[in-house]
């Protein structure tokens, strides 16, 4: 009889399937079914292996007659799959991008290989095998892909010509070769784009200098001039701000020959990002849009979320899902886009795997782009991209100088983030430095986005300090009132703040007498890192109101007892707001519950908050029992004397 077997990879006593019930070119072994009693018998002894682990390896193999690879077919201890895929992922490429690939994998028991020349690139201690060959290389693709599952990539600059070739074979490559043959081309990404009406912004191919000369009365300038191919951080990309600087961009980028473009200058006022994942029944998930910040060129911060209006994130999305729907194939795409003064969305470019944008996803997300460009490329479930934690930051840690200054510097930045609350560091652990290369990152999480901004801003300013949860003195609570006569009042919200150890402001800021200090408070509150807004008025009583206009945060409104009516003007001036204004209305003169409102609200992001909030509650019920104790136990006349 016949069994097949999956290939085995041999290291030490252990055996690695490289391939399992899907596999497409199983390897036959004969193998005499009553022998093999004599062989597990004769495999235990001599190097400490047992037979219950040969009887283990043996299980997966099955009769050549069956075809149906279906799980639920299987008998429980025939099942060979000891993570979440028994495929072997190979990828093309080892850098960093496959470094958090081998990472992602390591946690779900999936077997990644990579390809790269490098003996010491950075994916190579962590991946399940690393082979050393180029990863444009027709031999050394066709040989590497032979041991994989399926066959996946980290850079596109890949010989799609032989992806093509393997595909016609049977091999699976996610995404497929005719997306990265696109891809790889900007020109001809371009020009597919277009025909799918992706809104970018115009260009044109440039032969020699009557076609730029062309091109630039066209467009006018500044001109974006570009290579089409082997373009990226920052590398073939030019811009002529005149008609004499054409000549000088042509030659930087190696010429006509070279193969170039140009496009008109996209007025951004932002640069967004979204990163969308597809599986391989075509179901897409996109991560919520982020925003980039570039250094000559090179991603330098990422942003989570984007700070733009709900409408121009759902309005980015969109772009990046009929741009990713217009491509082949199963992953994760980036997908760079441009945001328009006059508030207009415009194409980039798109990357067809994990990319720079989507880094701080392994701290913020629920699932990583890694997990989730695995899971895409297996036709795994995808996972859900939402944030976990309601802001990130991501600083990518560029080389500053050349060789071992280079290191010196880059480590004493990786000290100082150790100190930071809420700060990964991810080192990419190349052996050589230079400068403006990405050598490794530094994400930040928190629960407001001033907060890891603040954080790194004191990180790359040396002034990094230790705090305690809630990571820094920015306000969190603004209290204002339109009067310094409702402080005796207000007072009392800032005590409440100061037992739950929440930082505020204190502001006054009249409605009426001005209303235009009073409209940058508001619209200026949440940019700084204020969350829930206090605010005390008596009389007609306008302020809460009309701060609540002009800001989505929770304002919490006091009322102040007046001289001419007890409050009673105050209180109804605030209930009586507009549908579409809302305000919480305490009792009047409550500064004190206002506080504890802001303390609940604010506990949503700072867990501790809530677990002090039971505490007091505790310490309130103490306090009335222990006065209640204290009555029975001295008589209600002695206990008005000293109570």
């Amino acid at each position: 009889m016949l069994l097949q077997c999956p290939s085995v990879a041999s290291c030490g006593n252990r055996r690695y399937f490289q391939s399992g019930p899907d596999f497409k070119a199983p390897h036959t072994t004969a193998l005499p079914i009553k022998g093999l009693h004599i062989a597990m018998k004769s495999f235990e002894g001599g190097d400490g292996t047992s037979s219950v682990q040969l009887k283990n390896q043996l299980t997966c193999c099955r009769s050549s007659s069956e075809h149906s690879y279906n799980y639920s077919s299987f008998r429980e201890d025939e099942i060979s799959v000891h993570g979440l895929s028994d495929k072997i992922v190979g990828v093309l490429g080892g850098g960093q991008l496959g470094q958090m690939l081998c990472q992602a994998a390591s946690q779900m028991g999936i077997k990644v290989m990579v390809l790269d020349p490098l003996e010491n690139c950075p994916a190579s201690a962590l991946a399940y095998n690393h082979v050393i060959g180029r990863f444009d290389d027709r031999v050394a693709v066709e040989a590497f892909a032979k041991r994989c599952g399926v066959l996946t990539i980290e850079i596109e600059h890949v010989d799609v010509a032989t992806l093509e070739k393997l595909e016609q074979q049977g091999v699976d490559c996610q995404p497929k070769a005719s997306t990265i043959r696109i891809i790889q081309d900007k020109y001809l990404q371009k020009v597919h784009f277009s025909q799918n009406a992706i809104p970018m912004p115009e260009f044109r191919e440039i032969d020699g200098d009557d076609s730029a000369a062309k091109a630039g009365d066209l467009f006018g300038y500044p001109l974006m001039i570009k290579s089409k191919r082997l373009a990226y951080d920052g590398r073939g990309n030019a811009v002529a701000h005149s008609k004499e600087e054409v000549s000088s961009c042509v030659d930087a980028l190696g010429g006509y020959a070279h193969g170039l473009y140009v496009e008109k200058w996209a007025p951004f006022v932002k640069e967004l990002a979204v990163i969308v994942a597809r599986g391989r029944d075509g179901s897409l998930s996109c991560y919520p849009v982020v925003e980039t910040i570039h250094k000559d060129n090179i991603c330098h911060i990422v942003k989570a979320p984007a700070e733009v209006s709900w409408k121009i994130k759902e309005l980015a999305t969109e772009v990046a899902q009929k741009a990713v729907r217009s491509l082949e194939g199963a992953g994760v795409f980036a997908v760079e886009l441009f945001l328009t003064k006059d508030e207009q969305i415009l194409l980039n470019e798109v990357a067809p795997r994990p990319h720079n944008s989507g880094h701080q996803t392994i701290e913020c997300c629920y699932t990583s782009q890694y997990e989730q460009h695995l899971r895409a490329v297996l036709g795994l479930p995808l996972g859900n991209p939402s944030m976990k934690t309601p802001a990130a930051i991501m600083y990518n840690l560029l080389g500053e100088e050349e060789g071992e200054r280079g290191f010196a510097l880059a480590h004493q930045l990786i000290g100082r983030a150790l100190s930071i609350p809420g700060a990964s560091v991810h080192w990419y652990n190349k052996p050589e430095m230079r400068k403006q290369r990405k050598m490794g990152h530094i994400t930040i999480v928190g629960p407001t986005t001033a907060i890891v901004e603040n954080n790194l801003n004191s990180l790359l300013s040396k002034e990094v300090e230790s705090c305690d949860g809630q990571t820094s003195a920015i306000p969190l609570v603004g209290i204002i009132m339109g009067s310094d006569s409702d402080l005796p009042i207000m007072k009392e919200a800032a005590k409440v703040l100061d037992i739950f150890g929440v930082h505020y402001e204190v502001r006054i800021v009249s409605a009426h007498r001005t209303p235009e200090l009073m409209n940058f408070y508001a619209k200026s509150a949440v940019k700084r890192g204020i969350q829930v807004i206090i605010a005390g008025a008596g009389g007609a009583a306008h302020l809460p109101g009309m701060v609540a206009s002009e800001t989505p945060l929770p304002v919490v409104a006091v009322p102040i007892r007046g001289s001419q009516l007890g409050g009673i003007d105050s209180v109804l001036s605030m209930l009586q707001m507009p549908r579409g204004i809302p305000t919480a209305t305490v009792g009047i003169n409550n500064a004190e519950n206002a506080a504890l409102l802001a303390v609940r609200i604010l506990a949503v992001l700072f867990p501790d908050l809530q677990a002090r909030m039971f505490q007091y509650q505790r310490d309130m019920t103490d306090d009335v029992l222990k006065k209640g104790d204290k009555l029975v136990e001295i008589g209600w006349e002695e206990y008005l004397n000293v109570r």
